[in-house]
């Protein structure tokens, strides 16, 4: 949740960002301000005023309701304001009605969260302008996959699953491009999540020979299965997803588990400089704070390049390399990021830190 402190300064920020209406880039910041996902749009805004501040540009800030056929209006109202570009889009329902009008005023939508497969294919279909500064639906097995086929390849390996929709769709993921390499799991299981214990798993295990387990299931569940082989002196390294960011519940997770996931972006060497300006003005680079800091940089630098250029703006967001908080961003012609965002990292003390002695 956002503090207090960070409201206001965000709100300080916007009220100095809008009253200047200086020369620049005009820019949208689509996000919720109601409801579920209030906390996530505060995110957005933050870090959008904030980059937006920083450049002088111009913000304007709509609600997203994340309603079905609410997209038009808020693309109504991003036309009126005669926004060159527009960023956040927390919700598919928003996309969904806003991108074939703001392809007609040639508006580029940059979402930093929203992974719709199917949605990606209309717009490449229609031409409408939307990119997506996060990862798309596939890239965490895709990142699963190529750590276990780098580092797991000669190891006899476990696959198991908590029998959930994810869970059981991830791990038969990596169990197929598994297979496609000549590579067979010596156990596959799908545990009982929720429980109190999992010795009995991890004795099966034992018995496989298995001695790497890849586990597709939720945080506290791998906590139990590590202290469990620990208890047992069942040696297990042990990896799982993106569902490994989320809090100790109760559990804590042992160090030296390790995740495929989103890192944490205040972490990264490139997030320094922009991490300590923020939080001297009072903003904490939580969640989406530095991916939407991010976005509007993109924005600004895309526009500023066209209108240089007399190119449209959706030019400049393909190909081009943007140095920002979280990293270097280019856009494939297919306006995905270049680069899987997914990282292999390891639980030490209290965080995810990127591994000793592995490759990221």
């Amino acid at each position: 949740m956002m503090t207090l402190r960070v409201i206001a300064a965000i709100l300080s920020l916007l009220a100095l960002t809008v009253e200047s209406r200086a020369a620049g880039v005009t820019i949208g910041v689509v996000a919720p301000q109601d409801g579920t996902f209030a906390s996530l749009g505060a995110q957005v805004r933050a870090g959008a005023v904030f980059q937006i501040g920083q450049a002088g540009d111009t913000i304007v800030p709509i609600s997203e309701t994340c309603q079905d056929n609410s997209g038009q209006a808020i693309a109504d109202a991003l036309i009126a304001a005669k926004v060159q570009i527009a960023i956040g889009f927390l919700c598919s329902e928003t996309l969904e009605g806003a991108l074939p009008k703001l392809k007609d005023a040639n508006i580029p939508a940059i979402t930093v969260s929203v992974r719709s497969r199917p949605l990606m294919e209309d717009s490449l279909k229609n031409g409408w302008l939307f990119f997506r500064l996060g990862p798309q639906d596939g890239d965490e097995a895709a990142k699963i996959i190529q750590v276990i086929l780098q580092q797991w390849a000669a190891s006899p390996i476990a696959l198991v699953e908590d029998g959930t929709i994810h869970g059981r769709e991830l791990t038969e993921a990596v169990r197929n491009a598994l297979e496609e390499h000549g590579l067979k799991a010596v156990f596959t299981d799908t545990y009982r999540p929720g429980q109190e214990q999992q010795i009995g798993l991890v004795r099966r295990l034992k018995r496989a020979g298995a001695t790497k387990v890849f586990i597709g299931g939720d945080r506290n569940d791998v906590a139990i299965i590590a202290r469990d082989a620990k208890a047992e002196n069942i040696p297990l390294d042990i990896l799982s997803g993106d569902a490994m960011r989320a809090a100790n519940q109760p559990l804590a997770l042992a160090d030296g588990v390790r995740a495929v996931a989103i890192p944490e972006y205040a972490l990264l060497p490139e997030a320094d400089s922009t991490v300590h300006a923020m939080r001297v003005a009072g903003v904490e680079p939580e969640g989406y704070v530095l991916p939407a800091a991010a976005a509007a940089l993109i924005a600004d630098q895309a526009v500023q390049a066209a209108m240089a250029e007399g190119r449209p703006v959706a030019d400049k967001l393909i190909g081009t390399q943007f140095n920002t908080p979280i990293g270097p961003v280019t856009f494939t012609p297919a306006h995905e990021l270049s680069q899987n965002p997914y990282r292999l990292l390891e639980w030490r003390g209290d965080t995810f830190v990127p591994p000793t002695g592995g490759t990221n």
